[in-house]
Order: C-alpha cells, then sequence, then structure tokens
C-alpha cells in the first residue's frame, strides 16, 4: 500500500512539473482533476502498461526495448480518455536560452505529442523513483 501512495504522488508531482513547464496538457477542473488524472495514470502505470507490454513483446525485441515509451504514450492516451477533465492537445515547447546553449521551440499535435509527453514523463518519473529508492 505504501509503495502504491508513493507512486500516485511521484506520478502527480510529475504531471504538475511537466504542466508547468511544456504547455499542452489541459485540467480543466485545476487541482481535482490533476489529482483525479494522477490516479488514473497511477493505475494505467501499475495495472495497464504491464499488458500493452506483454502484448507488444516482438515489438520491443526487436527495437531493443525502445518500443515501451509506445506504450506508455498508448497508457497516457487511455487515460484521457477516462478522465474528464484531462486532456493532451499538443505539446508546445517555448524554448530555452542560456549563454552555453540554446533549444529551440518545439510545437507538436497528435501521436507524437503523446509520444513525447509520456517520454518527459517517465523520464522525470524514472529520477523520482531513483530519488526515493
Amino acid at each position: 500500500m505504501k509503495g502504491i501512495l508513493r507512486h500516485y504522488i511521484i506520478d502527480t508531482f510529475c504531471l504538475y512539473i511537466i504542466s508547468t513547464f511544456v504547455s499542452g496538457i489541459i485540467f480543466e477542473n485545476g487541482i481535482p482533476s490533476l489529482l483525479l488524472a494522477g490516479v488514473g495514470l497511477t493505475v494505467a502505470t501499475l495495472l495497464i502498461k504491464p499488458i500493452i507490454n506483454v502484448l507488444l513483446i516482438p515489438l520491443n525485441l526487436i527495437t531493443f526495448g525502445l518500443f515501451k515509451w509506445v506504450s506508455s504514450a498508448i497508457a497516457l492516451f487511455l487515460v484521457t480518455l477516462v478522465v474528464p477533465g484531462f486532456k493532451i492537445v499538443g505539446f508546445a515547447f517555448t524554448g530555452f536560452s542560456s549563454k552555453w546553449f540554446d533549444i529551440p521551440s518545439i510545437n507538436i499535435h497528435g501521436l507524437l505529442a503523446f509520444v513525447l509527453f509520456s517520454f518527459l514523463f517517465s523520464f522525470i518519473a524514472s529520477f523520482f523513483h531513483w530519488l526515493t529508492k
């Protein structure tokens, strides 16, 4: 039970962090939609994503595990279908510029937006899961 609660807190916090830095995620009701999306994403990550990964084993073997991002994108898409008030309309990053390097702005819509959000989410969530172990 403690592990599920930790997973929920990390998933919800990662959704909040991603929504502040990258536009394209919409929480129509504010905090209640964020908390409900955290529940949906935790359930999808713990129950649905392993089933999708088992079904996609041949593609994961061919691509050496790179196809797992697509299974994360499918889980994220299912959460947007189930949770009311949680939508992903696109991936819009305004860019970053500093003295040493520049990151250009990115605007992507459709299925690739789900893939990019799932990649960003899994990167940040993996870091926090590693940090809490």
